[in-house]
């Protein structure tokens, strides 16, 4: 506002997008997640008549494995090609440009692989089926963090540009291994140890998101090309 530069005023725009950008991001990967987990809670209530996690697991992936990425996100570096852009209108709505049907889809998603590890780990017991609904609740949520860094490929983004997500996804990841798999700790969240098999499938599941978005991703930019 005080110095009567153009060029100050471009960079002044690129920030304010970039800003923009990263509460987008926040707002779909929290809304995203907590979809998933109301839906979990909720089709598993209606399919087996039991809560698949414990109010205790719950608020672990909450403060944990949810918060702690969706803060590093809004630290995320301005995308290099966000002054490419058409403005945005001033009456557009934070969900629009496909944010509300993708938030929609991911809870979904979270849903279903939840569900399905679950489903996998009621084959032994249910506090078997909690545990791998455990894991795979809380990785595919830090693995997420990372397909909302951007709407490109991770691929082409640089994986070290933003250091408090990488911090973020690291804690979060040996948080969720310490409540799994030190003695005494696990018990207290009412997790139990799983074959290698069983925690090879929830990582496997955990990881999948990754997998799918970047499909995704790239069916995007291809319909793109085509436009």
């Amino acid at each position: 506002l005080t110095v009567d530069n153009f060029a100050t005023i471009v960079d002044a725009v690129k920030e304010g997008r970039g800003i923009y950008a990263n509460i987008k991001k926040v707002v779909g990967y929290l809304l995203g997640t907590n979809i998933g987990e109301i839906l979990t809670v909720l089709v598993a209530m209606l399919l087996w008549g039991i809560a698949p996690l414990l109010s205790m697991q719950l608020l672990w992936i909450n403060l944990v494995t949810d918060s702690l990425p969706a803060i590093a996100l809004g630290m995320e570096p301005v995308e290099k090609d966000v002054m490419t852009k058409k403005p945005k209108p001033k009456n557009e709505g934070i969900f629009a440009g496909g944010l509300g049907i993708k938030i929609a889809f991911y809870g979904v998603l979270f849903g279903g692989l939840t569900l399905a590890a679950y489903a996998i780990g009621r084959t032994v017991n249910d506090q078997y089926a909690q545990t791998m609904a455990f894991i795979v609740l809380a990785m595919s949520q830090v693995f997420h963090s990372l397909n909302m860094r951007s709407q490109h490929s991770l691929f082409v983004i640089s994986p070290f540009s933003n250091k408090t997500l990488n911090l973020a996804f690291l804690t979060s990841t040996v948080l969720t291994c310490a409540v799994l798999f030190i003695p005494g700790l696990n018990t207290v969240f009412g997790l139990v140890y799983l074959d290698a098999i069983h925690y090879l499938t929830a990582f496997a599941l955990s990881f999948s998101p990754v997998v799918i978005v970047e499909i995704i991703k790239l069916i995007e930019r291809a319909v793109c090309k085509r436009r």
